[in-house]
């Protein structure tokens, strides 16, 4: 019925948080919005980097996750 995709896509975001969290996704060094360089940092076990272009910090919440490729993408623009 309508909306039987949604356990199925639930459980794919946990396996891909997983196994990205597993890879180390850390926080890459970055630029906030007043110009002002953050070092970067890495996550504990089980966490990732989350956030935006300007402001990253470590979690465990899937839908705010920031890939290192992500990353580096806000670092060409």
């Amino acid at each position: 019925g309508p909306g039987s995709g949604w356990p199925l896509a639930g459980t794919v975001l946990v396996a891909v948080a997983a196994s990205l969290a597993a890879g180390g996704e850390d926080c890459l060094w970055h630029l906030d919005r007043n110009g002002s360089w953050h070092p970067g940092f890495d996550c504990d076990f089980l966490s990732f980097c989350c956030g935006t272009c300007h402001q990253r910090v470590c979690c465990r919440d899937p839908l705010r996750l920031i890939t290192e490729r992500q990353q580096r993408h806000c670092l060409a623009f």
